[in-house]
């Protein structure tokens, strides 16, 4: 797994707006069905990794457990961001790519 490749997907995600983070945004594109992938941060508190697992199982939704909160922040040009959810399926796809290479 290259994580260089994975931070440039999630950047060009961002920019494409294709991308939302934070535990409220990711929980609405989860609810709306919009959401094709999900990235959980490792350092994530035990609450907001339960809540979001819960509710990406029910709706079938691809998780990955990549990056600390720092690091996830940095490849979306924020400060710190827990979580993140994937709006496209292409860029979804080359997500699982990337990882399981």
């Amino acid at each position: 797994m290259d994580l260089q490749k994975i931070e440039g997907l999630l950047g060009m995600a961002q920019r494409a707006g294709k991308i939302v983070s934070g535990e409220f945004a990711v929980q609405k594109a989860i609810a709306s069905g919009k959401a094709a992938a999900l990235i959980v941060a490792a350092d994530v508190s035990e609450r907001a990794r339960e809540t979001v697992l819960r509710e990406a199982e029910q709706k079938g939704i691809p998780v990955y457990n990549l990056f600390t909160k720092e690091m996830l922040g940095r490849c979306l040009g924020k400060e710190y961001r827990a979580v993140a959810a994937l709006m496209d399926r292409g860029f979804a796809k080359t997500l699982d790519e990337r990882v399981r290479s």
